[in-house]
């Protein structure tokens, strides 16, 4: 693996200084349709019913009901009971199923137990599975047993789409982030992640960062191509532009699509909705214009 040591005022220097990218308006709006052609709508309460999960697969197919020329979204993302739910929701449909697992969000429990929790989630029919890693164990030093478990998952829930959760907040500083991500890759993700959500902060742009240097240098290191996905605390179309400028000036524009790129939202849809609307009209529309994610 290259050198793990991260130059933190660097790293932040450039994360801002990419955010601040001028967009003009026609590449703004290709970008917000991109936005949400690479976002999971996500949702991941204690209150989640079934009716709830249709709606928003509902929303998921259809955005906006009166701009059929919108993209649908990447994904739902649900807990693994409502994977049949969301499955017949979106069935013949682009739409892909994802299904957090490995007991989620903690990832506190025997590997059996996080092994059945993912491969039930496949057999109910995800074609995408969210784990979580063991950050006690990565951060007590077990990296071994870390990388042990996300290639025990990645061989049972084959040919799911597997997206390694790092929950970044919670290991510390950017070399930890560099060496988690080094290790799920190694170990076969197809996506790292950042953050469960439910710990704050979640994404930010200098650790979205880290992790698209990671992807760049393995990749370069005679790895596979992984994608990255931002989860947490995405709310605005602007942030959602700025992880795309991100990642175009990082890794280029054939990671500008769903199959490299993704944004796990619950609240981001009716802003990007908005942001177009303005666009096109000139005048924001009240999010009461819009079903609610």
């Amino acid at each position: 693996m290259p050198p793990t040591t991260v130059d933190a005022v660097g790293l932040e220097e450039r994360a801002g200084v990419l955010s601040t990218r001028s967009i003009k308006k026609q590449a703004k709006i290709q970008g917000l349709r991109l936005a949400i052609a690479c976002m999971d709508l996500t949702t991941l309460e204690g209150k989640d019913t079934t009716e709830r999960v249709r709606q928003l697969c509902g929303k998921a197919l259809r955005p906006d009901p009166d701009d059929p020329s919108l993209p649908s979204v990447a994904a739902v993302c649900v807990y693994p009971s409502f994977v049949r739910t969301a499955k017949a929701a979106l069935a013949e449909s682009p739409v892909k199923v994802a299904a957090v697992a490995t007991y989620f969000p903690s990832g506190q429990t025997d590997l059996a137990v996080k092994l059945e929790d993912a491969t039930a989630a496949c057999q109910a029919g995800a074609d995408e599975i969210d784990m979580v890693i063991d950050r006690g164990a990565f951060l007590a030093g077990r990296q071994r047993e870390v990388a042990d478990e996300i290639a025990r998952v990645r061989e049972a829930t084959r040919p799911a789409t597997l997206k390694v959760i790092l929950e970044t907040a919670e290991l510390g500083t950017y070399d930890s982030i560099r060496r988690a991500s080094w290790i799920a890759m190694e170990s076969g993700a197809d996506f790292i992640k950042t953050s469960t959500g439910k710990v704050q902060p979640a994404a930010t742009l200098p650790v979205a960062l880290v992790m698209l240097e990671a992807i760049r240098d393995f990749e370069y290191d005679g790895g596979r191509p992984v994608g990255l996905k931002v989860a947490g605390g995405v709310r605005t179309a602007k942030q959602a532009l700025q992880y795309l400028v991100l990642v175009k000036e990082t890794l280029g524009d054939e990671y500008l699509s769903p199959a490299r790129f993704r944004i796990g939202a619950s609240s981001l849809l009716n802003d990007v909705l908005m942001q177009l609307s303005k666009e096109r009209s000139g005048a924001y529309q009240s999010e009461d214009y819009f079903t609610k994610d």
